[in-house]
């Protein structure tokens, strides 16, 4: 059992006075933790004490300070890795290598962003004689860093790093079903020497009062948040009044074309595990293929022979590749919608189903693969965070760039060719903030991802992650001239 805590003014705060919430096991449903419900108020001291750290300049104008701390944060997690990997399972659901990859991934991001923190250089010109503008970047202030469930040891990284690198305090709120793996985490950084008080506060709560404390208060120059579309409206929305800065990662449904001269045996293993990574609980999973029609069959059968052949069953089991679903309200939001989706569908391939028998207390669900021609029906246009896919056929490039373009997001897209001419026109022509060219889910520290139309605002990883937690100024002096 491991107990969370709200970190806040360089203090572990328990849940005294607070709703003491559970953390479950998805995998068998049992409680192996619990974390506090934390109110508006402790937002709001959290707030308080992250302005007071900014306002102190041992912080901000310390480059090389925060570039320590944050190695020696990494260090400290790197000495922990295979023990953290096991937490982010039992919490999350997702199979051991999965995890393992997450954290060394999180691991490499935070060193990333310790390199580039000596590195934020301004400019400075002789506008008129002896007249000097000089242009520097600084932190924008406090930064409220709203990370969700499905990734995160990495996305909290992914958005805490840039914002500490540039120079921000923050105040982090966790989504309640990672609670623990991101106290574990923060409790690392907490104990790394010369962190100062108050430039990073984590708080837990189970429902959003937290959350929309943030977003509201004048006090927070930046919210990034990563998660659904409707959300990310509401906090553009939320946000106008304070006129906030913002980074926002949000929903895709991304496609994947597949040319008539790719391998289609090799494309289906690939494409299966990139419809499936994290249970298919991924904005940039794999989830409408579309195929030539000259290949069409071909890759229905092995698309369907490579779903069906990946083993559902607990995270931690050495066989498993396909993990249960984040909590009960998820597997039966995803249960509907593929029960709606095996009915109005042209074809179904693959159907899906519940775990029964010893898996029957977790929130597993099989695989489902359908084929169908209108690219307008639900199933192609809304976002399903679940292990469903469906396969499209096209005659020609020009119906390929249209089927995938037709959509409200643009976060991410594969094209699988041999063709290198092919390969960057058609990746040219797709409206996404990311496409890879035989491959999908290759995502970089040191290469800025982000969406599209309703994908999001802002990009994050890469060096210009760091634009959306700072400011511009100009200096202007007239020195004159001998």
């Amino acid at each position: 059992m491991m107990d969370a805590q709200n970190f806040i003014n360089g203090g572990w705060v328990g849940a005294v006075g607070l709703a003491k919430c559970e953390s479950i096991n998805p995998a068998n449903g049992e409680v192996i933790g619990s974390y506090p419900d934390s109110t508006i108020e402790d937002a709001r001291q959290a707030i308080a004490c992250a302005v007071d750290a900014f306002n102190r300049p041992v912080w901000s104008h310390s480059p090389r300070l925060r570039q320590m701390v944050l190695l020696r944060w990494a260090d400290r997690l790197e000495s922990r890795i295979d023990e953290l990997t096991q937490i982010l399972t039992r919490e999350n659901g997702k199979v051991l290598g999965q995890s393992r990859g997450e954290i060394a991934g999180a691991i490499s991001e935070i060193r990333y962003y310790a390199g580039v923190t000596r590195f934020i250089p301004g400019r400075a010109l002789e506008v008129e004689p002896g007249a000097y503008s000089t242009v520097l970047r600084e932190p924008a202030g406090v930064a409220g860093i709203i990370v969700p469930w499905n990734a995160p040891a990495v996305l909290l990284v992914r958005g805490l790093c840039p914002a500490l690198a540039a120079g921000c305090s923050t105040v982090i709120k966790a989504a309640p079903q990672a609670s623990l793996i991101m106290y574990e985490m923060i409790r690392d950084l907490s104990l790394v020497q010369d962190l100062p008080v108050g430039v990073v506060n984590i708080l837990f709560e189970k429902g959003s009062a937290v959350a929309h404390g943030l977003v509201a208060s004048p006090d927070v120059a930046v919210i990034c948040f990563t998660g659904s579309s409707a959300v990310g409206q509401q906090i553009m929305a939320a946000a106008s009044s304070t006129m906030k800065k913002l980074s926002l990662e949000l929903g895709g449904k991304s496609c994947a074309v597949v040319f008539p001269d790719a391998s289609i045996p090799d494309v289906a293993v690939k494409l299966a595990r990139a419809s499936m990574i994290i249970s298919g609980q991924q904005c940039t999973a794999a989830r409408r293929v579309l195929v030539h029609a000259s290949r069409y069959n071909e890759m229905k059968r092995a698309l369907s022979e490579a779903l069906n052949g990946m083993v559902v069953g607990p995270g931690v089991a050495p066989d498993s590749d396909i993990g249960p679903l984040i909590d009960e309200g998820a597997l039966a939001r995803v249960t509907a919608s593929v029960a709606r989706t095996l009915d109005e569908c042209d074809e179904v391939i693959l159907r899906g189903e519940r775990l029964h028998g010893a898996l029957s207390k977790g929130f597993f669900l099989s695989p489902t693969l359908v084929g169908h021609g209108d690219s307008s029906a639900f199933f192609c246009q809304e976002e399903i965070f679940g292990p469903l896919v469906v396969l499209e056929k096209f005659e020609d490039e020009a119906e390929a760039v249209a089927r995938a373009n037709h959509t409200v997001f643009g976060l991410s897209a594969s094209v699988w060719t041999n063709d290198a001419a092919r390969a960057l026109r058609v990746a040219r022509a797709l409206r996404d903030g990311t496409v890879w060219v035989n491959d999908h889910n290759r995502l970089f520290a040191e290469a800025e991802t982000g969406g599209y139309l309703r994908s999001g605002v802002g990009r994050l990883h890469g060096y210009d992650a760091m634009a959306d937690f700072m400011e511009q100024k100009h200096i202007y002096i007239n020195a004159g001239v001998l």
